[in-house]
């Protein structure tokens, strides 16, 4: 098929390198899209702190498939540090915005940026047509769905409706949560992956000076980076069998260390996860999800000592337990949660309660009108886990009756459910990269499509 024009939804990491990689290969004209201001950035890389770190070394973060060094080099030019530390978000923020910028510079016509919100798509064989909310509607051949990660749902047993902002965040990035808090606060942190770790730090940098209380069921907090040590040398695919998996990882780490027998099943992640039948991915994200999160996604070491040294002197508590009741008594939130192995709950009292339980991908609770358009018009399902959108192995939706749409595309963490590790910038930019070639028709050359 002949692609000649492109919308892109969402302008983040995923939609803005797959209309900059479009461009690279000289294929179709994109219009890349966003509701918010800023392209280029997305959620992660917008306004975050100078305390906010990437959890991956600039040598692993080019944007770039063709250039693994790129950012690299883009830090080390400009005097931020080289391949082997870890950058400042909002410095790959910059980098990513600059990329943009350029591209958008020399691209002319062939890249057109459209600040509005896409609230319809009307699909056809022929064409997509997007419905804008300020805008006349416009056509294109093809549609790329990347708009990142959906917020997170609220925590069983509260209703965001019966508390006001001031009481409970369901958006943790928002500048707000760090506002109007006195030392004789407690903040809960419901989660204890990476957004808590963000939060936490937030509110330490904004001088908050009581206390701070994340938790979560198993109470695990993200393993940190430590010096590059033992490389694993697998090269064969180990077996999809989760149990089995299990039991050849916990060797492997007693021979080379936990960190390498992890890094080593990096290039067969992809692989294992598509050969697994339904009911293993399943049992992979009820019984091993969390250990796998905390010791695949890691912090960098100066996060995981600021975080320890808050632990420590008693600013930051560590609990593992469930949520069971939210009671709004005006000027804070009563807690009853039962800590993990207990019988009885017991109450917690907090000032401001902050939603850091991550992204989640079950479209039954979106609100996002151009997922539910999708869905409702039998044009896109979910997958089957529930963990984003259903996609083939070249990131086509799969339809309601689980056909591929030759016109339809998804791309990021969104795709989860049919790759699981795609949440990365290593494995973004390859999936864009495949993808813009396929659009641009260049994957044909050197007989990739033969």
């Amino acid at each position: 098929m002949i692609y000649k024009s492109v919308a892109i939804v969402g302008a983040g990491f995923s939609g803005s390198l797959l209309a900059i990689n479009i461009l690279r290969h000289a294929g179709p004209q994109a219009t890349l899209i966003e509701r918010r201001p800023v392209f280029g950035r997305g959620t992660a890389y917008t306004a975050p702190h100078p305390s906010h770190l990437l959890n991956v070394r600039a040598g692993n973060m080019s944007a770039l498939s063709d250039r693994p060094q790129h950012f690299a080099e883009w830090c080390t030019a400009r005097g931020l540090g080289g391949g082997g530390d870890f950058a400042q978000r909002k410095v790959y923020g910059e980098y990513l915005g600059e990329l943009l910028d350029r591209s958008s510079a020399r691209a002319g016509e062939r890249l057109h940026l459209v600040n509005d919100d896409v609230r319809e798509a009307t699909v056809t064989d022929d064409a997509v047509t997007l419905h804008f909310a300020g805008r006349p509607a416009e056509t294109y051949d093809a549609l790329v769905v990347a708009v990142g990660n959906l917020p997170p749902h609220a925590p069983p047993g509260l209703d965001p409706v019966a508390f006001p902002p001031d009481l409970y965040a369901h958006d943790p990035w928002n500048p707000a949560v760090v506002e109007g808090l006195t030392a004789a606060d407690t903040v809960l942190l419901i989660g204890t992956g990476l957004t808590m770790v963000d939060v936490a730090l937030s509110l330490d940098a904004a001088g908050f000076g009581g206390r701070i209380v994340a938790m979560s069921r198993r109470g695990l907090l993200p393993r940190p980076h430590v010096p590059p040590g033992p490389v694993g040398d697998r090269n064969e695919k180990p077996t999809s069998q989760a149990s089995a998996l299990l039991r050849e990882l916990r060797q492997r780490s007693r021979a080379i260390g936990w960190r390498a027998a992890v890094d080593e099943l990096r290039p067969f992640t992809q692989s294992l996860w598509l050969s697994a039948a339904v009911e293993e991915r399943a049992r992979f994200m009820r019984h091993l999800r969390p250990w796998w999160d905390v010791h695949r996604h890691r912090l960098a070491p100066a996060v995981a000592a600021k975080i320890a040294e808050m632990q420590a002197s008693g600013q930051l508590e560590i609990v593992a337990g469930k949520p069971g009741r939210f009671d709004n008594r005006g000027d804070h939130v009563a807690v009853d949660w039962r800590p993990r192995h207990a019988d009885e709950a017991v109450t917690l009292t907090a000032r401001r309660i902050v939603n850091c339980t991550g992204p989640q991908g079950d479209l039954a609770r979106s609100t996002e009108p151009l997922l539910r358009g999708l869905i409702a018009g039998g044009h896109a399902r979910a997958d089957a886990n529930r963990l984003g959108l259903d996609v083939d192995a070249q990131s086509r939706l799969i339809d309601a009756d689980g056909r591929p749409h030759p016109r339809l595309f998804a791309l990021g963490p969104m795709t989860r459910g049919a790759f699981w590790e795609i949440v990365a910038v290593p494995d973004i930019r390859t999936q864009v990269w495949t993808v813009a070639r396929r659009l641009a028709q260049a994957h044909w050359v050197g007989g990739e499509g033969l």
